[in-house]
């Protein structure tokens, strides 16, 4: 196998690591004012994903930086292209990460809804707008023989594109929901069953028609496979959920996930850019990539440093994988008021 078809897998792999662990981030933070009635229950949704939420945002930081490295022709023309999409995703994670650090700093009610809102569309915005870059990838741009974009905004914001936000929204919801359902014990859990019965019909309505449509446009005769994986996984929820099997509706959810994304990847090699203005234009893995022995450097750090990474990480949520329970929430501790002064006694 050749150096740029290695890459192109890790990079998949990558991709599809982020959004299988980031997908319940973001869907836990879109529940959030559903499931949360209280303080105290909110709180018990953020300790579900609080030992994680940044180990799993790695997984992107290496993706983009990898593709940097093994791609700089595909990476200069995605962030260039994409600049505002990419720069709205930047925007939330970065308000979103500052919001699920600060929101506990002070106990005031109005200092925690304002980050409680921060949270929320901080995990939105991205769970809509990568649906919306992936679809496009998927899709093809306008690149010129340059290898410019030379599209517009409006551009980017086909129907096609559309669905595939919505696709990845509902998923994440319903990953997330089914996640809770997973971590969380008493009314909070009760509540993320309940939703998840509900995102699994729209995830298995929107999904499945985005996957159909990307098959019959853009697929190939093994991503049939694939797309026949995540339907069953999106199903097997389904049963999963109604039956109260926590742990094999994340399975079926998780691998929904995975198996659209992968869909994604392989219907798109060997391009990494398809172009809409002529298939001579079209970004590819062998005209983007780095040179042999860029490539061959990275492939040894790769082999050395990835499994430490994913062991350790694995390692996290071994730790951290008991139920959270709102009675497991520490109650602040008022300070005690001081007793009434008395009045000296007269002098006799």
């Amino acid at each position: 196998m050749e150096a740029t078809t290695v890459w192109f897998v890790a990079i998949a792999f990558l991709w599809t690591g982020y959004f299988f662990l980031e997908g319940f981030d973001f869907g836990v933070g879109a529940l959030l004012p559903v499931l949360g009635r209280d303080d105290t229950e909110r709180r018990v949704l953020l300790n579900a994903i609080g030992p994680v939420w940044d180990g799993n945002e790695v997984w992107f930081i290496v993706a983009g930086a990898g593709t940097f490295a093994a791609f700089p022709e595909w990476y200069a023309t995605l962030f260039s292209g994409f600049y505002l999409p990419l720069l709205a995703i930047l925007l939330a994670l970065i308000v979103r990460g500052v919001a699920l650090e600060y929101r506990g700093k002070r106990d005031e009610p109005h200092w925690r809804r304002r980050w409680d809102r921060a949270i929320f569309w901080g995990s939105v915005v991205p769970a809509f707008v990568w649906g919306v870059v992936f679809a496009n990838l998927s899709r093809g741009v306008a690149l010129d023989a340059r290898h410019e974009y030379v599209g517009t905004l409006t551009d980017l914001l086909n129907p096609y594109a559309l669905l595939g936000g919505l696709t990845t929204l509902t998923l994440f919801v319903l990953h997330g929901a089914v996640f809770l359902a997973l971590k969380t014990a008493g009314d909070v859990r009760a509540r993320a069953v309940r939703i998840a019965r509900i995102a699994v019909v729209a995830a298995i309505a929107v999904g499945g028609t985005f996957l159909l449509i990307t098959q019959v446009q853009h697929g190939k005769p093994v991503t049939w496979v694939t797309v026949a994986i995540a339907a069953a996984g999106l199903v097997g929820a389904a049963v999963a959920v109604a039956r109260g099997r926590d742990g094999w509706a994340f399975i079926g959810t998780g691998a929904a996930i995975v198996f659209a994304v992968v869909t994604l990847f392989v219907a798109l090699f060997p391009d990494v850019m398809p172009s809409t203005v002529a298939a001579a234009n079209s970004l590819t893995t062998t005209n983007a990539a780095s040179s042999p022995y860029t490539l061959k450097i990275m492939t040894i750090a790769a082999v050395v440093f990835t499994p430490l990474v994913v062991l350790y990480q694995g390692w996290t949520y071994w730790v951290f994988r008991r139920r959270i329970h709102a009675s497991h929430i520490p109650q602040p501790t008022r300070p005690a008021e001081p007793e009434p002064t008395k009045d000296p006694e007269p002098a006799r």
